[in-house]
């Protein structure tokens, strides 16, 4: 299991269209650690999976929130890679 802090830097945080983004390169990475993937992150106040666009709407991050990442399975190197770059580089915003 790997885990990294980044700060949401896009203006708007994560609102449907960068959720969209976040979501889309979550769904490429699969775990087979548990009995399900297991790409989440945390936030002030819970917990997300960063598989779903509701999950992730509902945690309401807004921009200069931190959110933890957590990965776990067989890519979760590249996967944690992959969102960190992401999110660093302002979900194209």
């Amino acid at each position: 299991m790997l885990s990294y802090k980044v700060t949401v830097r896009n203006p708007s945080g994560l609102h449907l269209r960068p959720a969209g983004l976040l979501c889309g390169e979550a769904i490429k990475y699969k775990s087979s650690i548990t009995y399900q993937s297991a790409i989440t992150f945390e936030y002030d106040g819970g917990t997300a999976n960063a598989k779903s666009v509701l999950s992730v709407l509902g945690a309401c991050v807004k921009s200069g929130d931190e959110i933890t990442l957590v990965c776990e399975g067989e890519d979760e190197q590249a996967a944690i890679d992959a969102l960190v770059a992401l999110i660093e580089g302002g979900l194209g915003e």
